[in-house]
């Protein structure tokens, strides 16, 4: 019996995998080809009644030439109204809550699902001469609806604008709404967000939910023959033009119908299953630049490409001194007050409230809110565009529509600064971030650390009060790392205003900020200079980033008992039943093959779990029944006489000197 494979092969320096066929059971096959001969028939039979010899008698007779014309007119009209309403509508069910939204969305799907006279009933009894509406538009306007052109484009609107809601509802509903955030944060108003970033970015659901909303408007016939009635040169469309030549001219009503077959599959293909969801293939990006550092040679050139004089352009700093005052309620509970300059580093384990934190400070989350005053302003009651409030968040949200040098200026235009000097400064920074020769680049065409740092520059350029970084070097390499680092620290010497990064590097957080805040369940554990968090954290995940063992406990009169279980000998004495935190460097920790003697105070014993490289010493990771996880320091010269692997027996040893306790 011969079974599917899966073979893999080159074709041209690229491998090629073969999918393995699986044979469908005959049960759901044959079903299944029914359905599809069900489906084909009818059009099968349109082709062959159709006298191809007449077709162009049939389709250019003043009859069908007229229909045609008032048909276009019509699909074009309800796809106008069509865009005008419907997108608006979309944005809504997409991106606000609101009570009924149910409803509401039941009522754009109704005339999709409601046979079409129907619609045409209900529009007379809401738009006709005796309908709700019909008698004020009358005598108001002088607007009368039925058996008139503009009946039958309200008609084809009526039935045709769910399927523009729909798909523009879906595609928007897959957007990422951190891009619309970022434009926020960087000054654009929701109407320039909505058209330089939203649309943009939805234009392939725009553009198939408007392809279909002309192929149902241009053949739309129940609602319209029911409203607008049937009047030759008013009226009377294509799809009613057919349903008048089958009684007289079915020959001809088959040649009209094939024209209007070939419209509809002219769309479908068109889309190339845009509608449906298919994955549409698309031409291949160009590779990403390589991380290293571009030449003087490519400096020269891409500066030369894209404007003259980039050097002679300081990346400007908002001459104002910007204090911070924070009140934040909700999940978050603290208040932050800080002086102009100060860089402050949000720290904790997740979920602990860092990114809610500057989302609050953004004015876009209803978890947290927060009273916010920057310099002699109370920005509290102004909408995120309005507050000078620059974020990065952690994927960055460069608009993938524009080049990092429309990216980078886009803040700057979003508050009115002309377009020429937006896009000198914007290469300033591109520059002073090492990615200038990236200026004409689109996102999708750059890597990680370069989409990272445009971004970077991209919130620099917009001159804040208050700069949020949430993880803003996370995507780097260590090498380019430093160098950002340094050209961030560098700004951040000269800014006005104040710095929040929220971050999980040690180093970052000691070299970048001259405070770091704590925080735990959404409030501020420790909020102190980074050398004395670095002494004394007091949170475990703090310690254990900062690479220190840490284990909380209770002081007892010798010594501390574990929360974890066991008991810790300790040179330092607190007051009996006083919470602490015990840290432990892992350069502390002695390793033994055996059980030691001597002076150690504290001795387990323990299985070794992990050994990883930091630098050049091995950190080793030794689990005990008796003790918390213990990570020790040594090097790789000791690891190899002690003849450490995972899973090795070993004992450990801490003096109770080298124990730091630190009250909670």
């Amino acid at each position: 019996m011969s079974r599917p494979r899966s073979r893999t092969g080159t074709r041209s320096g690229v491998r090629v995998r073969t999918r393995a066929r699986t044979r469908p059971p005959l049960a759901l096959a044959l079903p299944a080809l029914l359905a599809v001969a069900f489906l084909l028939l009818p059009l099968v039979g349109i082709l062959v009644r159709t006298q191809w010899g007449e077709l162009g008698d049939h389709l250019t007779s003043p009859g069908v030439v007229e229909a045609l014309k008032l048909s276009l007119l019509v699909s074009l009209w309800a796809l106008a109204l069509s865009l005008l309403l419907g997108v608006p509508l979309a944005w809504l069910l997409a991106r606000v809550e609101f009570k009924g939204k149910a409803l509401v969305r039941s009522l754009v799907l109704l005339p999709m699902v409601l046979p079409p006279t129907v619609g045409g009933v209900a529009l007379l009894l809401g738009f006709g001469r005796r309908g709700l509406l019909g008698p004020w538009l009358e005598d108001t306007f002088g607007i009368t609806l039925p058996f008139h052109t503009s009946g039958a484009v309200v008609a084809a609107t009526f039935v045709a604008m769910p399927f523009l809601v729909i798909s523009l509802e879906g595609a928007l509903g897959g957007l990422r709404q951190s891009y619309e955030e970022t434009a926020a944060s960087l000054g654009a108003s929701p109407v320039r967000v909505f058209f330089t970033v939203t649309l943009p970015m939805v234009a392939p659901g725009l553009i198939a939910g408007a392809a279909l909303t002309w192929a149902r408007a241009l053949g739309e016939f129940g609602a319209t023959i029911t409203f607008a009635g049937n009047l030759p040169g008013t009226t009377q469309t294509l799809p009613l033009q057919v349903y008048l030549l089958l009684q007289d001219k079915p020959e001809a009503a088959t040649s009209v119908s094939l024209l209007l077959l070939a419209i509809a599959m002219g769309v479908l293909i068109a889309l190339r299953g845009r509608w449906t969801g298919t994955p549409v293939a698309r031409e291949a990006a160009p590779a990403p630049v390589p991380e290293e550092p571009p030449t003087e040679d490519a400096r020269s050139s891409g500066s030369a490409r894209t404007t003259t004089g980039v050097g002679d352009v300081a990346p400007p700093h908002d001459s104002g001194r910007w204090p911070l005052h924070a009140t934040v309620t909700g999940f978050n509970e603290l208040t932050l007050d800080a002086e102009p300059g100060t860089t402050i580093a949000v720290v904790g384990e997740n979920g602990a409230g860092k990114t809610t934190l500057l989302r609050a400070l953004l004015g876009l989350t209803p978890r947290a809110q927060a009273e916010l005053r920057l310099g002699d302003t109370d920005v509290t009651a102004l909408p995120p565009h309005k507050r000078q409030v620059a974020w990065v968040p952690q994927d960055g949200a460069l608009f993938p529509h524009l080049t990092a040098v429309a990216n980078t200026a886009y803040g700057l235009r979003a508050r009115g600064v002309p377009r020429a000097r937006a896009r000198s400064e914007a290469l300033a920074w591109l520059d002073r971030l090492g990615v200038l020769h990236l200026a004409d680049r689109r996102p999708a065409q750059l890597s990680g650390g370069q989409a990272q740092r445009v971004a970077l520059a991209r919130a620099l350029a917009a001159r804040p009060r208050l700069l949020l970084l949430d993880e803003p070097l996370a995507a780097l390499d260590q090498t380019t790392r430093a160098r950002v680092r340094h050209t961030l620290r560098t700004h951040l010497a000269g800014f006005g205003g104040v710095c929040l990064i929220v971050t999980h590097d040690p180093v970052e957080a000691v070299s970048l900020a001259d405070r770091v805040l704590v925080l735990a369940d959404g409030r501020a554990l420790q909020d102190a200079p980074p050398t004395e968090v670095t002494r004394h954290p007091r949170s475990p995940w703090v310690a254990r980033m900062l690479g220190r063992n840490a284990w909380p406990g209770t002081a007892s009169a010798d010594g501390l008992t574990l929360a974890a279980g066991g008991r810790l000998v300790v040179a330092e004495t607190l007051p009996e039943g006083a919470k602490a935190l015990a840290i432990i460097a892992p350069e502390a920790v002695s390793v033994h093959t055996d059980r030691p003697g001597g002076s150690p105070r504290n001795i387990w014993p323990g299985t070794v779990r992990e050994i990883t490289a930091v630098g050049s010493r091995l950190r080793v990771l030794v689990a005990s029944d008796t003790a918390p996880d213990l990570v020790a320091e040594i090097t790789p010269d000791a690891a190899a006489e002690l003849g450490l692997v995972d899973g090795a027996a070993v004992w450990t040893s801490v003096k109770a000197t080298e124990v730091t306790l630190v009250r909670l």
